[in-house]
């Protein structure tokens, strides 16, 4: 997946410092043969030297603030909205099922979760780990979930889900939840 800014907003930065660098460089250098310069290229060449760093300066100001990146706002949410999924669901098939609407293939999970519970085939802790991930994907699908399971989620919903929740519902748009966990989906097979 691209960077979306980020690789490069840190290459401009490591290109300001060096630019920085070279530039108080130069002004010592420049101090150095103050003997062998006249007066008028001396302060010319100080002048100009001064100049670029002030601007390296403002430029490095902005970046460091966050007033100046190659991170665009689109992408930013986006990578935000990845962060949440990739924490809140640790089960490629939760997020694939998830990914590709499919609520009937996801209660038919939790069915056989139920069953590999009860007969000691699954833990309870990934048990319940699962059990939020689907209930909570049944949720972000639009399915009505039963008391128990609200209460379930309730008791057991951790902060990277509750993250998801925000994230998601901030962003409106249920496809581009979609869009992402598909992506999380194909990252998860490599």
């Amino acid at each position: 997946m691209a960077s979306r800014g980020t690789t490069e907003t840190s290459k401009l930065k490591q290109n300001l410092e060096e630019q920085l660098d070279r530039l108080m460089q130069q002004l010592q250098d420049l101090e150095e043969c103050r003997e062998e310069l006249d007066a008028d290229e001396y302060e010319e060449t100080k002048k100009e030297t001064l100049e670029q760093l002030s601007e390296i300066n403002d430029s490095l100001k902005k970046i460091m603030s966050g007033d100046m990146t190659l991170v665009d706002e689109l992408s930013g949410m986006q990578l935000a909205i990845q962060a949440a999924i990739s924490q809140a669901f640790k089960t490629p098939e939760v997020i694939r099922m998830f990914a590709k609407k499919q609520p009937k293939q996801l209660r038919t999970r939790l069915a056989e979760m139920d069953r590999d519970l009860m007969v000691g085939k699954l833990g309870r802790d990934l048990y319940t780990q699962q059990k939020v991930e689907i209930l909570t994907a049944l949720r972000k699908l639009g399915e009505k979930l039963t008391s128990d399971d609200e209460m379930f989620l309730s008791t057991n919903a951790g902060a990277a889900l509750n993250q998801f929740e925000k994230v998601s519902t901030d962003l409106g748009s249920g496809d581009k939840v979609f869009a992402l966990a598909s992506f999380e989906v194909e990252k998860a097979k490599q």
